[in-house]
């Protein structure tokens, strides 16, 4: 059966999370359920990765086997139609018969998006933060995530991960002008709840309730107890996810 990586983005405010669950209302399940209808059999839908209750994707990759060869643009126009307005294909690609949406995956990137300032327009989907609260010193304690690899201190608790190691390669505050700020996190694997609560620890930093020394310390203890708050989730847009480029067709 014929794989093809799947490329969408949703509005996870009506759901909770990607990942199917037994009484809730998920975006794996909406994809997998116009999936069966259009194929006109169970189809099955495996994601980059598992994003939290209201989060968001800009760009979310999934894989799924197909009965055979189809029709991309008429598959995603069927798609689009079927599928509820929060929810968008923009395309597929052949891949390898055993390439895999998670497990290939090099890397992901989130955006987290603040506002100093209130905003009719970004109140959905931005935290809105104090005047004043001092983003160069965030930059430097972001700084500090390259230097570990365990992030048992941001990571929920209970989950039924075999490691809390990650590999950090960007975080930034980035200045996008009038008072919005967005939060660039790039690594080889996410742990749940991961950047959410990163994002806290950093906001205590720049309102002066941690020192850079503190959240080095909170990063060192390993316990989510010292870290900051979880920061609301609909401020949180998956933006990408990296392939080797053998993997396609």
């Amino acid at each position: 059966m014929p794989r093809y990586f799947i490329y969408l983005s949703y509005d996870g405010a009506s759901y909770h999370g990607w990942q199917v669950q037994p009484n809730a209302v998920t975006v794996q399940q909406k994809m997998e359920e116009a999936l069966s209808t259009l194929m006109r059999t169970p189809m099955q839908v495996v994601g980059a990765g598992r994003t939290d209750a209201g989060v968001n994707a800009a760009l979310m990759v999934a894989h799924a086997d197909f009965p055979s060869e189809i029709d991309v643009p008429h598959l995603v126009y069927k798609l689009n139609r079927l599928l509820p307005p929060d929810i968008a294909v923009s395309t597929l690609r052949r891949v390898k018969d055993d390439a895999h949406a998670r497990f290939d995956a090099l890397s992901r990137t989130y955006y987290y998006r603040v506002v100093t300032g209130k905003s009719p327009f970004l109140r959905r989907y931005a935290c809105r933060v104090q005047p004043g609260i001092d983003f160069e010193l965030m930059n430097r304690a972001a700084e500090l995530l390259y230097e570990y690899t365990d992030f048992t201190s941001f990571s929920k608790l209970h989950t039924d991960v075999k490691t809390n190691n990650c590999k950090v390669t960007r975080a930034v505050w980035l200045d996008k002008g009038d008072g919005e700020w967005c939060f660039e996190i790039k690594a080889d694997r996410f742990l749940r709840n991961m950047v959410r609560a990163i994002v806290g620890t950093l906001l205590q930093v720049g309102r002066g309730r941690m020192s850079l020394d503190g959240f080095r310390a909170v990063i060192e203890n390993k316990a989510r107890s010292e870290a900051g708050d979880s920061a609301m989730g609909e401020a949180l847009f998956l933006v990408g996810v990296e392939y080797p480029s053998d993997i396609f067709l």
